[in-house]
């Protein structure tokens, strides 16, 4: 019975076609003709544009993420979703971004760690420079050179002299190896050829908490979180680890200025995409963050924080990345750090 049916199943099916195919060429032929127009593709963002945040809420990251995204959602008319993804030093956040769609629905913040890791790290799935692109570079954050106010020292030159007349007896605490505090003690080390001991603590809280105490001599921290003890008395500023001086703290000289020709290290943040990205999408995202960062609650924030805010292109990111991960990269195995 089934092998009878199946001649009229097949002239069925076979009329299906016939029937439509009139239909299928007539829309390739005014598909072809001058003058026809197709339906246009949605204009970009048509839904809503999510952003991997790769730390914990609450970090910096994260609350420059937030206090970005009622911004670009006012501006662009479509939700900036915060999408905190940390874990692995910012690695797992950073890899999901080099993997997703290089459409403009997905991307994220890039921190200092995406130009360090990656000496770190072995076995990375992804490689910044080639499956990340850079949008904007968002911040820039100043850290400050302080020493326990017992320490018999009141400037970086009288701090060097102390390291090589006690040579191995200063400590100074970081947040864990490889870090941002970390690799600015190494650094000072490594252009001055002092020798000091690096104490990694579980947070940096806790390095703060130890330099008060006089367990850790100096710490090397983000100007911010440092300004009140440095007012207070309970750490001795020396020098601000930024190429200018930082308004927050005017008597403080630039470690350069101090001594230490060359010395910076300022901890930075940004917005990446996946490689690929159209021009066009890529154009209207630097456009729509640096409008958002020269925004007067944005900027006053900011500046309350200590950090300043950079803008500028994405070759200019792609650049200033690209010199990080050399300049910190070179340092790191330098050391013989790993993570």
């Amino acid at each position: 019975m089934i092998r009878n049916r199946m001649p009229n199943l097949i002239r069925w099916r076979c009329c299906r076609m016939n029937l439509r195919l009139p239909f299928v060429l007539a829309a390739s032929v005014l598909a072809a003709a001058p003058g026809y127009a197709q339906t246009p593709s949605q204009p970009y963002p048509s839904r809503p544009i999510r952003l991997i945040v790769p730390s914990a809420p609450g970090g910096s990251p994260d609350i420059s993420s937030r206090m970005l995204a009622p911004e670009i959602a006012r501006q662009m008319g479509q939700q900036l979703v915060v999408d905190n993804r940390s874990g692995a030093g910012g690695v797992i956040g950073y890899e999901m971004v080099a993997k997703a769609p290089a459409d403009g629905y997905t991307i994220g913040y890039a921190t200092f760690a995406l130009s360090t890791v990656p000496a770190l790290l072995t076995n990375l799935r992804y490689e910044a420079m080639r499956d990340l692109q850079m949008v904007m570079h968002l911040t820039s954050t100043p850290n400050v050179l302080a020493v326990f106010p017992g320490l018999p020292v009141k400037s970086v030159d009288d701090l060097l002299a102390h390291a090589r007349k006690h040579p191995a007896t200063l400590h100074f605490g970081s947040s864990g190896s490889g870090t941002s505090l970390h690799l600015a003690g190494a650094l000072l080390m490594s252009m001055t050829g002092v020798n000091l001991v690096h104490v990694p603590y579980k947070g940096v809280d806790q390095a703060v908490v130890a330099t008060i105490g006089n367990e850790a001599q100096l710490i090397i921290h983000n100007s911010a979180p440092m300004l009140p003890h440095v007012k207070a008395g309970r750490v001795r500023g020396l020098a601000v680890t930024t190429g200018k001086r930082v308004a927050t703290l005017p008597d403080l000289p630039t470690v350069a200025e101090a001594g230490v020709p060359g010395y910076e290290i300022a901890p930075w943040g940004g917005i990446m995409a996946p490689k690929g990205i159209s021009r066009d999408v890529l154009a209207r995202l630097n456009k729509e963050f640096n409008i958002a960062l020269k925004s007067k609650i944005v900027q006053d924030t900011y500046a309350a924080a200590g950090v300043e805010a950079i803008g500028g292109s994405p070759e200019q990111f792609n650049e200033h990345l690209r010199k990080e991960i050399e300049k910190w990269g070179s340092l790191i195995r330098k050391l013989g750090l790993k993570s």
